[in-house]
C-alpha cells in the first residue's frame, strides 16, 4: 500500500477558489489545504471591503488569525501562505464586481469550488438573506459556467433547510418557492411590504436564513447540466476536535453563545429537551469531510447532482442534557474572570416554566440593573443585551426541542474506501471523540478565543466566581427571609380577620 495520500495527490498544483473565507469555517479549510495538501498551486479567496477595510488587509487578519500558528511554526509555513491569493470582490454584485484581470484569471484556471458565503445570521431581514445566500449563489455560478478547468463545484449548504422533514435524505427536495422569483420579489418591493409578507413566504421555515438557504439548493439544481455540482449540507458546526488548535472557535454563534452565556450569569433558563440529540459536528471534522467531498467528487465528476450530510448520526452522539451537564462540569472549573452574576439556572424541558423562569430570572433583573445603572449615572445596557440574548434563544431552541435524523450514507461510503494514510490526515471519525475532553477543550477555547481571556486568568476567575457564589447565596437567603414575612404577613392576616369574623359571628348569636 501506498504510503502516498491519495486526497492530497488530488489537490497537488490545483488552483482552488473559496468564498466565505473571512469565516469560521473558512479559516479552517485555508490553513488545512495549505498544511496538508502543501503541493497545490493557488488558494483564491474573493473578498469584499468591509468596515473601512481594504480586502488586502483583510486578508492580513486572516492570515494572522491564530489558527495559522501551527502553520507558521513549519519552515516552509510563509512559502506556503503566499499560495494565498486576494480576489476583491462583492458576491452580491453582478459578476462580482471583478476587475478584467481577476475575472479572466479565475476563468482560467480555477479547478475547484469552494462555495461557503452566506450571511449565518437567523434573524436577518429577508431582503437582505435572499440577495447575499440566493443571489450571491446565482451570481457565482452564473460566472462559474465560464470556468475553463472546473472539476468541482461544492455548494456548502445546511442541514436544517428543509425543517418540515423529520428524517433528510441525501437527495433535492423543492423549494416552496420559486427562488428566481423571489430574488426579482425583493429587488422591486419596499421593505416595510416585505416585511409583513415574510411570515406567509417562510411558512415552515423558523427563520431567513433556513427558508433562503432552502431557495438556494434549488437555485444550485438548476445549473446542474451546465456544472459538475454537489451539495453538502453541514449541522451544527463547533470548536475544533483536534486541528488546528483543539477547542478553537472564533464566534459566539449556536452553543458557543449559550456557554459565554451562561458562563456569564446572563442566561439562567433554555427550553430545551435534554434527551435529544445535539447533532454537532466539529469544525475540522466538516472541513475534512467537505476536501474529502472535493476529492471524490472532483477525481469522478459526473452530471448527477449528488448530496452529502456532514452530520453526526448514530456515531457516537451525544444528548443536548449530557452537553451541558459536562459543560456546566468544567466551566465551574474554568470560569471567566468577569461575570455579570454567578453562572446558575437549568435547562428546562416545559415551555412554560422556561418562560416563568425567563420573567424572573432574565426580564426582571435586567430592569432592577439598568435601574441601578441610571441612578449611577452610567449608561443603561442590560435589558437591551437581554432582548438580544432572548432573541437568540428562541432561534437555538427551536432545534433543540424537536428530534433531527439526518442519513449520511454517502460520506461514510467515502470514509470506508479511503486508506488507512487518508483517514488519519482527514479525520471525520466521530467515533473517536472523548466529549468529556472536546467540551473541556471547548469551554477553554471560547475562553481565550471569544473572551480573549488567558488560561494564566483561571486561577483569580475561580476567586471571583467564589464571591459570586456567596453573593448569590446571600441574596438567596434575603429573597427567601422576604418573601417568607410576606407570606407570614398574610397569613397572620388572613388568621386575623377569621377570627375576628368567628367573635363577630358567636356575639351576633348570643345577642
Amino acid at each position: 500500500m501506498s504510503n502516498k495520500s491519495a486526497v492530497a495527490e488530488f489537490y497537488k498544483n490545483r488552483h482552488i477558489l473559496i468564498t466565505g473565507a473571512t469565516g469560521f469555517m473558512g479559516k479552517v479549510l485555508i490553513e488545512k489545504l495549505l498544511r496538508s495538501c502543501p503541493k497545490l498551486s493557488t488558494i483564491y479567496l474573493l473578498v469584499r471591503p468591509k468596515k473601512g477595510k481594504k480586502p488586502n488587509e483583510r486578508l492580513e487578519d486572516i492570515v494572522n488569525c491564530p489558527v495559522f500558528d501551527k502553520l507558521r511554526d513549519q519552515p516552509d509555513g510563509e512559502t506556503l501562505l503566499n499560495k494565498i491569493y486576494c480576489i476583491a470582490g462583492d458576491i452580491t454584485q453582478p459578476n462580482l464586481n471583478l476587475s478584467n484581470d481577476d475575472e479572466k484569471t479565475l476563468k482560467d484556471n480555477v479547478e475547484l469550488v469552494f462555495h461557503m458565503a452566506a450571511n449565518v445570521r437567523f434573524d436577518q431581514p429577508l431582503k437582505s438573506a435572499v440577495l447575499l445566500n440566493t443571489g450571491g449563489t446565482k451570481n457565482l455560478l452564473d460566472l462559474a459556467c465560464a470556468f475553463k478547468q472546473l472539476k468541482i463545484f461544492i455548494h456548502v449548504s445546511t442541514s436544517y433547510c428543509h425543517c418540515n422533514e423529520v428524517k433528510l435524505e441525501e437527495k433535492l427536495y423543492k423549494a416552496p418557492h420559486d427562488p428566481r422569483k423571489i430574488l426579482d420579489l425583493v429587488t422591486w418591493m419596499d421593505d416595510e411590504t416585505l416585511k409583513t409578507l415574510t411570515p406567509k413566504l417562510l411558512k415552515k421555515s423558523p427563520n431567513t436564513y433556513a427558508y433562503t438557504k432552502c431557495l438556494t439548493e434549488q437555485l444550485v439544481s438548476e445549473y446542474a447540466s451546465k456544472l459538475p455540482l454537489v451539495i453538502t449540507r453541514p449541522s451544527i458546526v463547533t470548536a475544533a476536535w483536534r486541528e488546528p488548535i483543539p477547542g478553537w472557535v472564533d464566534n459566539l454563534n449556536g452553543p458557543t453563545g449559550l456557554l459565554v452565556g451562561a458562563g456569564k450569569g446572563v442566561i439562567r433558563s433554555m427550553h430545551c429537551d435534554p434527551s435529544l440529540e445535539a447533532n454537532m459536528v466539529p469544525v475540522d471534522s466538516a472541513i475534512n469531510s467537505l476536501l474529502l467531498i472535493g476529492w471524490k467528487e472532483g477525481t469522478d465528476p459526473s452530471r448527477d447532482l449528488k448530496v452529502y450530510h456532514v452530520t453526526s448520526n448514530n456515531d457516537n452522539v451525544i444528548s443536548w442534557g449530557e452537553a451541558l451537564d459536562v459543560g456546566r462540569k468544567h466551566f465551574y472549573d474554568n470560569p471567566f474572570s468577569v461575570c455579570l452574576w454567578y453562572p446558575g439556572g437549568s435547562i428546562k424541558s416545559n415551555y412554560w416554566y422556561h418562560a416563568i423562569a425567563v420573567f424572573f430570572l432574565h426580564i426582571i433583573p435586567a430592569y432592577l440593573v439598568d435601574f441601578l445603572m441610571v441612578l449611577t449615572g452610567n449608561k443603561p445596557f442590560l435589558v437591551r443585551t437581554q432582548k438580544r440574548i432572548q432573541n437568540g434563544l428562541e432561534v437555538l431552541q427551536y432545534y433543540t426541542t424537536r428530534p433531527w435524523y439526518f442519513y449520511n450514507e454517502n460520506l461514510d461510503k467515502i470514509w470506508r474506501e479511503l486508506s488507512n494514510i487518508d483517514k488519519e490526515i482527514f479525520f471525520t471519525d466521530r467515533l473517536k471523540i472523548d466529549y468529556n475532553q472536546y467540551i473541556l477543550n471547548y469551554v477553554l477555547g471560547a475562553r481565550k478565543y471569544c473572551v480573549h481571556e488567558e488560561p494564566e486568568t483561571i486561577p483569580y476567575a475561580r476567586k471571583v466566581l467564589k464571591r459570586l457564589f456567596y453573593l448569590d447565596l446571600t441574596k438567596n437567603i434575603i429573597l427567601g427571609l422576604v418573601f417568607f414575612w410576606i407570606f407570614s404577613y398574610y397569613v397572620s392576616g388572613f388568621i386575623t380577620k377569621l377570627d375576628n369574623r368567628t367573635i363577630f359571628n358567636n356575639n351576633t348569636i348570643l345577642g
